[in-house]
């Protein structure tokens, strides 16, 4: 089997959640890992493991940054990383899969599916190793993790919605 390697340089996993009712708030993590077991051509018999650092959270504005790291939200000290692991792979067609697996926030574990495109495999020119990407997306509700903190607004309705929205794009690179 070959190595896989996550490329950083080219993935990125972003979340974005409703805010005052009437837009989005929008966000990425900057520091994670994907552990990837499998070949690219059988994706429904791999498995992969996601760890997230709660640190590395960035949403464009530090005060806010700081308030999603606190014991309101994350509460990094005590819990500084996220983790996926996958249980089951269900190949929907040649591109699309669902994978099922264990999220973890918090000490908090739940059972989530998310949808993955496999966008395929090319030769990269520069260094000649494989190259495979894949795209995921998916809904999580925040609250089912403890992270509940929100506000009332006057005008009825909260501060923060409690589903979010979460889209990434990993590129890996495929060792002979």
């Amino acid at each position: 089997m070959a190595k896989v390697n996550l490329d950083k340089v080219h993935s990125g996993l972003n979340f974005e959640v409703k805010h005052m009712m009437v837009s989005k708030a929008k966000g990425e993590f900057q520091d994670f890992d994907i552990d990837f077991n499998g070949d690219f051509e059988r994706l429904e018999d791999a498995s992969v493991k996601a760890t997230i650092q709660v640190t590395s959270i960035e949403t464009n504005n530090e005060d806010r940054n700081g308030h999603l790291k606190s014991g309101d939200f994350f509460d990094a000290e005590t819990y500084p990383t996220i983790t996926f692991e996958s249980t089951d792979i269900k190949k929907v067609n040649d591109e699309t899969f669902e994978v099922t697996g264990n999220l973890t926030i918090k000490d908090v574990t739940k059972t989530e599916t998310f949808k993955v495109e496999y966008n395929g495999i090319a030769k990269d020119p520069m260094q000649g190793n494989m190259i495979a990407g894949v795209d995921v997306e998916g809904k999580i509700n925040r609250e089912d993790y403890g992270l509940t903190w929100n506000a009332a607004l006057e005008t009825g309705g909260v501060l923060i919605g409690k589903d979010i929205t979460l889209r990434a794009g990993f590129e890996f690179v495929v060792e002979a």
